[in-house]
């Protein structure tokens, strides 16, 4: 068996589709996080180019624009989780990706005619075309085995990262060019577009369908229980466990994290941009620089929780639900605890509120190990259909952070009204983890086999029991036997 393993590739086929994930990742996040800073630059004299128009929407409109993105993620989420499971990962994320770059090819020209209605129309048709994140559990799920399911699952999910930093800072850049607000737009929709021809000629639902991997990798990967398990004749078979699912103690507690995470970072990705211009009165060029610096951050910390999350494991420092627990709380209270105080930070501390704007959302990357991860531990088979169930929550959770903060932010300079929004966020970060650390565990699920496998294992574990027993039964049998021959020849002795 070792020798075996050993002919298996360190850098093969599977580590490909964690790269193509990343990078669809990156650029589907582009795709729906760059509003924020085009929103920002549309309203305000930005770019060089006189022939640019602008726009004098209201705070209203402007919370209807940033949120209608999430009206359309919201009905996606839980039919891309059947469709995965239903025709693959591939061909779902390859026409989500598609039809959203396509939209966002069009989205200048739409609100040329038609102003921020048109707009909000495209951000929801967009919306409905994304379906990545059901797409990357379902794909990680066929592709990863088990021993190195959070290494390549946490690299996959750090094109969240790169796609938020290069939203902010590329978005920023674009902005104060010649090509100004519109060239946010075409530049996001080239490079989806280049992705999806990448994952076209490269991407394989699974890894007895791919046509350039090894014999050895190959063997490697659908010798992996969970993979045999999901293979595509079985899983068109295997009925989704819906009761099990919404009675599960350990899938409510994921989905309070998740939705608690969502929250905090949906609240500064798409209203950080107007913080920083509003209270910090910074100008665009600045704007894009340390509204991309949390990101980037975040990102390089992805990196750091990975090679510690790795090493905990390699040496069995924690268990699988421990370490789970413990990155979310990084992931959670950390933030909520610096988001109390950047609230009272004004503009005369400057420095001081982009340090702690840079650190909340810095560490909040470790729920990438903490939570994001956790569909796959509590069901392998059915990770798409969770993924999907998570999303549409949590895409729900997005919808209503910019409304909340329309509402409670009627004048983005004033300092005390945004006081309302980051104590908010700390609270909902607070109680979400509570509940993960009571209920949430990394323990496969009973509901992820179907009920005759189910009792067929139980079967085989009350033989295994059994067996001792019998044993010994036997050993007694003989036992007696030889005795009454013993007794027999003794009687007919004279």
């Amino acid at each position: 068996m070792e020798e075996d393993l050993e002919k298996v590739p360190r850098l093969g086929l599977r580590h490909l589709q964690a790269a193509l994930l990343f990078i669809g990742l990156a650029a589907n996040t582009i795709l729906q996080l760059n509003v924020g800073v085009t929103v920002v630059a549309m309203t305000n004299a930005t770019s060089i180019n006189e022939d640019t128009p602008y726009y004098n929407w209201t705070e209203s409109e402007k919370s209807y624009i940033l949120s209608s993105f999430y009206w359309g993620s919201t009905l996606a989420q839980f039919p891309a989780g059947y469709l995965c499971k239903r025709f693959g990962s591939k061909a779902v994320l390859l026409l989500g990706t598609l039809g959203s770059a396509l939209l966002s090819a069009a989205t200048p020209h739409s609100i040329y005619a038609a102003g921020w209605q048109a707009f909000c129309l495209i951000r929801l048709l967009q919306g409905l075309c994304q379906v990545t994140w059901p797409c990357i559990h379902q794909h990680l799920a066929n592709w990863a085995p088990e021993a190195e399911r959070t290494r390549l699952g946490a690299f996959a999910y750090t094109g969240f990262d790169c796609g938020n930093v290069l939203a902010m800072y590329a978005a920023g850049t674009i902005a104060s060019s010649p090509l100004g607000w519109p060239g946010i737009s075409y530049a996001s929709s080239g490079l989806a577009l280049c992705w999806c021809l990448l994952w076209l000629l490269l991407g394989a639902n699974r890894a007895s369908e791919a046509r350039f991997i090894g014999a050895a990798e190959k063997e490697y990967i659908m010798g992996d229980l969970q993979m045999q398990l999901s293979s595509k004749k079985r899983e068109r078979r295997r009925a989704i466990p819906w009761r099990g699912i919404f009675t599960s103690a350990p899938f409510y507690a994921l989905l309070c994290a998740r939705c608690a995470d969502t929250w905090g970072l949906a609240t500064m990705q798409a209203e950080l941009p107007a913080y920083l211009s509003g209270v910090l009165r910074l100008e665009m060029t600045s704007n894009a620089v340390f509204s991309a610096l949390p990101f980037l951050l975040m990102w390089a910390m992805c990196y750091v929780y990975l090679i510690v999350a790795d090493t905990l494991l390699q040496y069995k420092c924690l268990s699988l639900t421990a370490l789970r627990k413990t990155y979310n709380s990084i992931a959670l209270w950390a933030p909520a605890s610096i988001m109390l105080a950047v609230g009272f930070v004004g503009v005369e501390q400057k420095s001081l509120a982009l340090l702690l704007v840079t650190l909340s959302v810095g560490v909040s990357s470790a729920a990438t190990i903490g939570s994001e991860l956790n569909t796959i531990d509590l069901s392998p088979n059915h990770a798409g259909i969770l993924a999907g169930i998570l999303s549409t929550f949590t895409n729900l959770v997005a919808l209503c952070t910019p409304l909340v903060v329309g509402v409670l932010v009627t004048d983005a300079t004033q300092r005390s009204e945004w006081q309302l929004v980051f104590s908010l966020a700390a609270v909902v970060l607070f109680a979400g983890n509570v509940i993960y650390l009571i209920w949430g565990t990394a323990v496969t699920q009973p509901w992820n086999e179907p009920a005759e496998q189910q009792q067929l294992q139980l079967h085989d574990e009350e033989e295994e029991e059994q067996k001792p027993f019998q044993a010994a039964r036997l050993q007694i049998q003989g036992a007696g036997a030889e005795e009454g021959v013993a007794l027999g020849l003794h009687c007919k002795d004279p």
